[in-house]
C-alpha cells in the first residue's frame, strides 16, 4: 500500500475497534461474550456480521453505538475514542419498536425531537423521509394500520431522518415474510446505489448468509462463545446481484462450508466426543426428527448441501446449524464442507415407527452424550432411583457458566423425556426413573 492509498483509506475509516473484549457477570460467573473483536469500517461500504447465536453480534453492535463500553480495547469513531452514545449512529431493529400510540409521521418525528430540532424542520425532513421510503399516503396511519414491511419502512424513515453518518441494522429482516423482506432488501439496496440514503455506511448483523452475500461489501464471520472473527470476506460483485449467478451461489456454499467446518468451532468435540460438562444445541427431538425425516426423503436421499435444505425448508443459520449440530453429536449425522449426510442411525430412524424411534434415540443419546449416561448412572446406582437437579449442576458447575448449566440440563432433561431413560417433575426439580421401563 502505497502512501497516498494509506491515507485515503485512513481518511475513509469511520470506525475502528482494536481488541475489544466484552463479557458479562462477575468472578468465576463471568460469561465471554467478545473476545479481542478487530473490526473497521469505512464510508461507501455496507458490511455484514454473520454468526450463530452466542457469537455477540449484538452485544457488538450495541458497542459500536456507544449503548454499553467494551470491558476492554479500543473503540474509535471519526478517529477519536467514543465515550458513550455515538451521535450520527442510527439503529434499525428486528423487532420495529414504533410508539403504537403515535402515527407513522409522529414516530418518524421523534428521533428529531430528541435532537431538539425546530418543529417546522422536523415536519419537513419527516415527510421527506417518509417519502424516500416510500410511505408516502400514509403519514397519519397508526402502527397497527400498517404491515409487517410497513412498519420496518417507518423504522428506516425513523433511522435515516437524522441523517446518520453510520446506520446499524440488528437483523432488520428477519421478522418480515419472505417476499416482504426480499422487496425490503432491493429497495434499500437501490436507494444506496443511487446515492439517495444520507449515510456513508451500513452494518447489518444477520443470521442470513444469502442475505449477507447479497447485500454486503464485507462479510466478517464471528465464532462463538466467545465471539471472534474468524473469517473476512470481500464480496467483488457489483449491484444488482444475481442469486442464481454461479459464483454467488459457491460464495453462499463456501461460507455455509466455513460455518459448519467443526475444526474452527467445537474442535475438541470434533475429535473426542462430548465430554460431561460441553455445551448442548437446545434442540427439540420434534425438530431433529423432521430434518432426518426431509434428509432421508427425495430428493436428497441421504446427503444435503446446506444451503439448498435452508432454502426449501426457509430456515436461516441460528433454525439449521443447532438441528444438524445436535444430529452429529447423536450420531445421526455428519455435517463436512457445508454437507449434511445421514448416518446409518440416521437412516434407520427415518424408517422406524414412534416406538422404536425413541428406542433408538436412547441408545444413541446414552452411547454420546456422557450427561445423559451420567444422570441415568446415578438414579440406577440410588436405592430410591432419585437425585435433585441442583446434584448435577453441582458437577457441572466447574466447567460451565451458570447459564450454560442451565441450558445444558434443560436439553438433556427434554432429549432423556423423549427416550424415556428417566423421568423429570418440574416442580420439585427430581430426576427419577419412576415410570422408565427396565430401570432395575
Amino acid at each position: 500500500m502505497n502512501a497516498r492509498t494509506e491515507q485515503l483509506s485512513m481518511s475513509n475509516e469511520i470506525y475502528a475497534l482494536r481488541n475489544v473484549c466484552r463479557g458479562f457477570g462477575k468472578g468465576s460467573d463471568e460469561r465471554q461474550v467478545l473476545s479481542d473483536v478487530d473490526l473497521t469500517l469505512h464510508e461507501g461500504e455496507i458490511v455484514g456480521l454473520l454468526g450463530r447465536s452466542g457469537s455477540g453480534k449484538s452485544t457488538l453492535l450495541r458497542i459500536i453505538a456507544g449503548l454499553i463500553p467494551p470491558s476492554s480495547g479500543e473503540v474509535d469513531y471519526k478517529g477519536q475514542p467514543l465515550n458513550g452514545a455515538a451521535e450520527g449512529v442510527a439503529m434499525v431493529f428486528q423487532t420495529f419498536a414504533l410508539f403504537p400510540w403515535l402515527t407513522v409521521l409522529q414516530n418518524v418525528e421523534a428521533g428529531l425531537q430528541a435532537q431538539q430540532v425546530e418543529p417546522g424542520e422536523a415536519r419537513q425532513r419527516a415527510l421527506a423521509a417518509i417519502d424516500l421510503i416510500g410511505l408516502d399516503g400514509f403519514e397519519n396511519a397508526y402502527p397497527r394500520e400498517l404491515s409487517g414491511g410497513m412498519r420496518q419502512r417507518v423504522g428506516f424513515a425513523r433511522a435515516l431522518v437524522v441523517n446518520p453518518t453510520l446506520l446499524l441494522m440488528d437483523e432488520p429482516f428477519s421478522a418480515l415474510d419472505v417476499l416482504t423482506a426480499e422487496t425490503l432488501r432491493t429497495d434499500l439496496l437501490d436507494l444506496w446505489s443511487q446515492a439517495q440514503l444520507p449515510i456513508k455506511s451500513i452494518l447489518i448483523v444477520t443470521h442470513n448468509i444469502e442475505e449477507a452475500v447479497f447485500m454486503c461489501d464485507r462479510i466478517l464471520v464471528l465464532s462463538s462463545n466467545p465471539g471472534r472473527v474468524v473469517a473476512e470476506i470481500k464480496v467483488p460483485y457489483a449491484h444488482p446481484r444475481n442469486r442464481l449467478d454461479p459464483d454467488f451461489r459457491k460464495m453462499v456454499d463456501d461460507i455455509y462450508a466455513l460455518m459448519t467446518d467443526r475444526r474452527s468451532a467445537n474442535a475438541s468435540e470434533a475429535r473426542t466426543g462430548l465430554q460431561l460438562g460441553s455445551q448442548l444445541p437446545n434442540v427439540s427431538t420434534n425438530l431433529m426428527a423432521g430434518l432426518i425425516e426431509a434428509l432421508a426423503g427425495e430428493p436428497y436421499n441421504g446427503q444435503a448441501d446446506m444451503p439448498d435444505v435452508a432454502g426449501r425448508l426457509r430456515l436461516e443459520i441460528d433454525e439449521l446449524f443447532p438441528v444438524a449440530e445436535a444430529l452429529e453429536y447423536l450420531g445421526f449425522a455428519e455435517v463436512k464442507g457445508g454437507d449434511i449426510t445421514l448416518t446409518e442411525a440416521g437412516r434407520l430412524f427415518a424408517d422406524y415407527g414412534t416406538q422404536m424411534r425413541k428406542t433408538q434415540f436412547a441408545e444413541q443419546l446414552l452411547r454420546y452424550v456422557p450427561l445423559a449416561a451420567r444422570i441415568r448412572q446415578v438414579l440406577q446406582e440410588r436405592s430410591g432411583h432419585r437425585a435433585p437437579r441442583v446434584r448435577f449442576e453441582q458437577e457441572l458447575a466447574d466447567s460451565l457458566s451458570d447459564d450454560y448449566v442451565q441450558e445444558v440440563l434443560d436439553s438433556v432433561i427434554s432429549w432423556g423425556r423423549y427416550a424415556e431413560i428417566f423421568s423429570y417433575n418440574d416442580h420439585t426439580e427430581t430426576f427419577s426413573l419412576d415410570d422408565v421401563e427396565g430401570h432395575s
